[in-house]
C-alpha cells in the first residue's frame, strides 16, 4: 500500500517522545509542512492520536503506541526513529494497514566507524597500553596489523553492509551471514545462509553482530556458538542484545572460550551495576551509543519522507512488518 498522503498540506503527526514537546530538530526541520504533536504519556498520545495521519516513534523504545493503537484510525504511517523496530512492533500494527518505515541508514556509517574503532583498540592492544599508562610502565612491544585478520559480519542489512565495507578497505577478510546465500554481493562476495554460522564460526578473527532483533534472531548467538569461536577471537554486538545469550557468553568470556568482547547493546538497559559485563577485563562496555550524532541526520530523513507522503510517493525504508525489517532489494 503507498500512504493516500497526496493533497495534505500540513497533516497531524502524532510524535511519541521522551517529553510532551516535539525534538527541537524535527520542529526546526519540518517547520509548517506538517503538524507536530508531542506525548510522553499515554493521557497524552490518546488526547493527540485520533487527528493523527502520521505517528514519528522518536522515543523508539517507547510501547505507549500499542496501549493507544485502538484510537489510531486515521492513521496511515507510522515511522520508527531507528534500525531496530522490535519494540514498537506490536500484532495490531502488523495486522492494521498502516505502512512502517524505520531510520536505515542514518546510522550505518557511525555504527560501522565504532566497530572498525574496537578491531583497531584490540589489534593495537590500546586497552593494555591504558592500563601501562596508569602503572606508569614503558612495554614496548610487536602488536598485530589489520591486514589479513579475518571478521565474519553476521546480518547483511545498512550496518553490515558498512561494516563490511570499511573493514574491506583496511584489508581485512571479510564474510557475511544472512537469511539466505547470495553470491556476487558487492559488499561481501557471498553472503552465506545462516545455516552455515557453525562451520563459519571456527574461522573468524571477530565475530560482528549486527542483527535486528526478531522471532529467528532471538538468542542465536548462545553456548555451541561460542564454543566454537577461536579462542583468541573477539565478539562485537552492535545489533540487538538480545540476540545473544549473556549467561552463556560471560560464562566463555570467563573460562576463555574467547578473548574478549566489545559490546553496545545489552538485553537489558541501561546495563544493571550488578552485571559481571562491568567487571571482566576482557570486556568494553559502551551505552548504546555507536551510532551517535544521528538528531540531525533522523530529522532530514523523516521530512524527506513526509515530502513523498504528501507527494503520494512510495515511501523509502519501508518496513516488512512479518520479517522485522527491511528486506534488502539489491
Amino acid at each position: 500500500m503507498n500512504p493516500s498522503g497526496a493533497g495534505r498540506c500540513a497533516p497531524v503527526v502524532a510524535v511519541v517522545n521522551y517529553t510532551d514537546t516535539p525534538p527541537e530538530r524535527l520542529s526546526s526541520l519540518v517547520g509548517t509542512e506538517a503538524t507536530l504533536r508531542a506525548a510522553s504519556t499515554k493521557v497524552g498520545l490518546d488526547a493527540i492520536l485520533p487527528e493523527a495521519r502520521i505517528v514519528v516513534v522518536w522515543a523508539y523504545k517507547s510501547d505507549l503506541l500499542e496501549g493507544s493503537w485502538e484510537l489510531a484510525g486515521d492513521v496511515e504511517w507510522v515511522h520508527v526513529a531507528a534500525a531496530g523496530v522490535d519494540r514498537p512492533l506490536f500484532p495490531k500494527l502488523v495486522e492494521s494497514s498502516a505502512v512502517l518505515t524505520n531510520a536505515a541508514g542514518v546510522f550505518d556509517r557511525p555504527m560501522a566507524e565504532w566497530v572498525l574503532m574496537c578491531i583497531l583498540a584490540y589489534v593495537k592492544e590500546f586497552f593494555d597500553n591504558v592500563e601501562y599508562q596508569r602503572e606508569h610502565r614503558w612495554v614496548n612491544r610487536e602488536v598485530g596489523v589489520l591486514e589479513g585478520q579475518k571478521a565474519l559480519v553476521v546480518g547483511a542489512g545498512g550496518v553490515g553492509r558498512d561494516v563490511a565495507h570499511m573493514l574491506g578497505l583496511v584489508g581485512m577478510e571479510v564474510r557475511g551471514v544472512a537469511r539466505s546465500r547470495r553470491d556476487g554481493d558487492p559488499d561481501f562476495g557471498t553472503i552465506h545462509p545462516i545455516g552455515d554460522l557453525a562451520e563459519l564460526l571456527p574461522e573468524a578473527d571477530y565475530v560482528i553482530c549486527a542483527l535486528p532483533l526478531t522471532a529467528a534472531t532471538q538468542g542465536l548467538f548462545g553456548g555451541e556458538e561460542f564454543a566454537l569461536m577461536k579462542p583468541t577471537a573477539r565478539f562485537i554486538n552492535v545489533g540487538r542484545g538480545a540476540s545473544v545469550d549473556e549467561e552463556a557468553m560471560i560464562a566463555a568470556l570467563k573460562q576463555g572460550q574467547i578473548a574478549g568482547a566489545a559490546l553496545d547493546v545489552f538485553v537489558t538497559e541501561p546495563l544493571p551495576p550488578a552485571s559481571p559485563l562491568w567487571d571482566l577485563p576482557n570486556v568494553f562496555v559502551s551505552p548504546h551509543m555507536s551510532g551517535s550524532g544521528f538528531e540531525e541526520r533522523l530529522a532530514a530523513q523523516f521530512l524527506h519522507n513526509l515530502r513523498r507522503w504528501k507527494a503520494g510517493r512510495p515511501l523509502l525504508n519501508v518496513v516488512d512488518k512479518r520479517l522485522g525489517f527491511v528486506p534488502y532489494r539489491g
